[in-house]
């Protein structure tokens, strides 16, 4: 018999498994890798940190080092936008926006979802492809006639007039999010809840509500980020300052106090530092949801 014939003896178990777990897994990061991961996260937080030391600065440190550090830190520009009343008064403005946007989106959106993903009727497909081409339609380009149905019924410059349309164009959005979730629901579940004497009310708010709660809590947090940070639409709809939200805010401020830049920086990030904290607490329950919704 020729050598090439004999065959080679098994790997021990332990020696299998290990190769296996080497061929498996990914090859190091080397530091051009961690260079560039640097660099792009360097271009995103950037901008942040130069607004919000920017306002620890006064007007001279800005104009002869643009790029320095506070030297000396100054804290009256934080100070004097936090005794602004008009400063509250926006904050409150998109706060109440915020908040009713996305309570709104999200008990509107699981409804809608959970009768796309559980129900089968006659033209559910045609339905739920309405819902996707939604996302094809930005605001910006119904803006116009937006506002002359705002107009005709009676809101504009209230708060109402920006949240009902923010509802409607987060809607889509949602239901593309939820859908998913609700459809990976066994029905063997909803039929034992059916046999128990659960009601579909009840299997919808004991069940599927709790079940769905990380792509509920993804599409709020988009929800309410957009809405926060929302510009166009409320600059067709509000025309009192004391109605405005903190990105009209920020724009009326930086008009009124254009030769001094450490204020208007210091207004610009204490309006965004909010939106900030919020996106960073939740950051995870984004990932997530979006990835649960990718799966489904």
């Amino acid at each position: 018999m020729s050598a090439s014939a004999v065959s080679a003896p098994p790997l021990p178990p332990a020696r299998r498994t290990r190769r296996r777990r080497e061929s498996g897994r990914l090859g190091r990061s080397g530091p051009l890798t961690y260079l560039v991961a640097f660099f792009f996260v360097g271009i995103c937080i950037g901008p942040v940190a130069y607004i919000i030391l920017g306002g620890f600065r006064n007007n001279s440190q800005i104009i002869t080092s643009p790029a320095g550090f506070p030297n000396p830190w100054e804290f009256t520009n934080y100070t004097s936008v936090l005794q602004n009343d008009i400063f509250w008064r926006q904050m409150g403005n998109s706060a109440i926006s915020a908040i009713t946007t996305t309570l709104g989106v999200v008990v509107l959106g699981v409804m809608a979802s959970y009768v796309l993903a559980r129900y089968d009727f006659k033209g559910r497909g045609a339905l739920y492809s309405l819902f996707a081409a939604g996302l094809m339609f930005p605001m910006t380009v119904a803006i116009t006639p937006l506002y002359i149905l705002i107009r005709d019924m009676g809101l504009t410059n209230t708060l109402a007039g920006i949240i009902l349309p923010q509802i409607a164009f987060a809607l889509p959005t949602t239901v593309i999010i939820l859908v998913p979730f609700l459809r990976a629901i066994p029905k063997e579940l909803e039929e034992a809840a059916a046999i128990d004497g659960a009601s579909r009310l009840g299997f919808f708010f004991r069940m599927v509500v709790p079940l769905s709660l990380p792509g509920v809590i993804t599409t709020g947090i988009l929800a309410f980020i957009a809405s926060w940070n929302s510009y166009m639409l409320p600059l067709f709809i509000l025309s009192d300052e004391a109605s405005y939200t903190l990105p009209l805010g920020v724009q009326a401020f930086a008009a009124q106090y254009s030769v001094d830049t450490a204020r208007v920086l210091a207004f610009t990030s204490l309006s965004m530092i909010p939106a900030l904290i919020f996106f960073s607490l939740f950051e995870r329950r984004i990932v997530g949801g979006l990835t649960g919704a990718v799966k489904g």
